[in-house]
């Protein structure tokens, strides 16, 4: 559950890791891209950038306000809701208090989740915008 291979066998692409250690508190929004770490406290909503961005959160991490990336890894506490655009992983000690979106979600035995569970089909494709004059509006001659 915890490898750093996707599940397709590739190595992972996700970059530098940031590091969020056990004891520090970050209190406001925090914006990443790459993979995150999180063995702290978050106080405020945590946005991923890129489509390959990544979260894990350890049995000792919290995060008090919403996630928004596309590959989320629980193993602590979340009270918020969690959005994963693509993956979301939760592990034994995954205790969330919130509804979670996902598109794909993994769930070991022993994690808890106090709220909706919605899951999110793939975004309807967009059809090009027709070309020429009768799409601007004009009428023909």
């Amino acid at each position: 559950m915890f490898s750093s291979k996707k599940s397709n066998g590739k190595s992972s692409s996700y970059g530098a890791t940031t590091l969020i250690a056990r004891g520090t508190t970050i209190r406001g929004d925090l914006t990443f891209s790459g993979a995150i770490y999180l063995e702290g406290r978050i106080e405020g909503t945590l946005r991923a950038e890129g489509d390959d961005a990544c979260l894990t959160l350890s049995d000792q991490g919290t995060v008090i306000g919403e996630i928004h990336a596309p590959r989320v890894v629980l193993n602590g506490e979340v009270k918020g809701d969690v959005h994963a655009a693509e993956r979301l992983e939760l592990a034994e000690a995954a205790r969330i208090e919130g509804n979670i979106f996902y598109k794909v979600l993994e769930m070991a035995a022993g994690a808890q989740i106090n709220g909706k569970m919605i899951h999110q089909a793939e975004a309807p494709k967009r059809l090009p915008a027709p070309e020429g004059p009768a799409a601007a509006g004009a009428k023909p001659a």
